[in-house]
């Protein structure tokens, strides 16, 4: 393993093997049933190359052409390589092109494509729905806000659990540039920590019971310090190198958070997360909008 320093809000994730390891990668042409026996024993699937690289290259060169105005981008610079100017120097800009952007037809066409229309209509045997609230999340070099860990029902509690995340990397996001990591394992220890909420919510009024952000949570982080996390359960966080073209499919009981990007290029993390479930399967109602700062989602 080559030598990473990984931190994760203020936290150093541990270098020693037993705590610190590598994703699996999946070919997506891999038999279907191989590929549903893969994601019930791991809880993901990395399946390396199942979109097509330069289409979303160019969906990551619109991103930043829109937003270069801001002065986001470092001056004379290719906006497909993403080059952090170091400040974002028109904020409500940046804000407002980056909303503008969500509600975009080419976000919309993005996270429908062929290939993700095809992948899950197949893996889910039947017709699928894609939430309508779905992120587009950029992380600039040396911002030591990170996300902490937690698994993604605590938010979606208010439909199936048969849903599955899709976590797009939007560029190359090798490990130093801070993409997701993975709790080795995890998918049990999370259905298992939703149990023992679901226990404790059991007499909340019913807005209160599926909310991230009830007296029995934390945000719907489940910790910030991830190498305690991986040491109290003796298990290991996984890392990657991740391509575009790369799509993580993960289990909404899959824990998993991300790391600082400290790319020495100076580029900016670009990444999607959408979910897709059976469209006869029971929707939380609350994802049939679109994001916005504040929905407490």
């Amino acid at each position: 393993m080559r030598s990473l320093s990984l931190v994760s809000n203020g936290y150093t994730l541990s270098q020693s093997p037993q705590r610190l390891g590598w994703l699996e990668p999946t070919d997506p042409a891999s038999p279907l049933e191989q590929l549903r026996e893969k994601y019930r024993a791991h809880g993901y699937l990395w399946l390396k190359g199942i979109l097509d690289r330069d289409r979303v290259l160019a969906f990551r060169r619109r991103f930043f052409e829109l937003l270069q105005v801001s002065g986001m981008l470092a001056p004379a610079t290719d906006p497909v390589e993403g080059l952090y100017s170091g400040q974002i120097e028109q904020k409500e800009l940046a804000h407002q092109l980056f909303m503008e952007f969500h509600r975009s037809p080419a976000y919309e066409a993005f996270c429908t494509s062929p290939e993700i229309i095809k992948f899950y209509q197949a893996f889910l045997d039947g017709p699928v729905y894609l939430h309508k609230r779905k992120l587009i999340r950029y992380n600039v070099p040396g911002d030591a806000k990170t996300t902490g860990a937690h698994y993604d029902l605590v938010y979606l509690r208010g439909g199936t659990d048969r849903l599955c995340s899709s976590w797009i990397p939007l560029g190359d996001i090798p490990v130093e540039v801070g993409g997701l990591v993975y709790l080795e394992g995890s998918d049990a220890l999370g259905r298992k920590m939703e149990a023992e909420f679901s226990l404790k919510n059991a007499d909340l009024p019913p807005e209160e019971r599926i909310s991230a952000f009830n007296k029995n949570m934390r945000e719907g982080w489940l910790t910030s310090d991830l190498p305690e996390l991986a040491e109290r359960i003796q298990s290991r966080w996984l890392i990657a190198d991740y391509e575009a073209g790369d799509m993580v499919v993960h289990s909404p009981y899959m824990i998993h958070a991300a790391t600082v990007n400290y790319d020495a290029l100076n580029r900016i993390r670009l990444s999607t997360d959408i979910r897709y479930q059976r469209s006869d399967d029971a929707i939380d109602m609350r994802w049939k909008n679109h994001y916005f700062p504040g929905d407490m989602l």
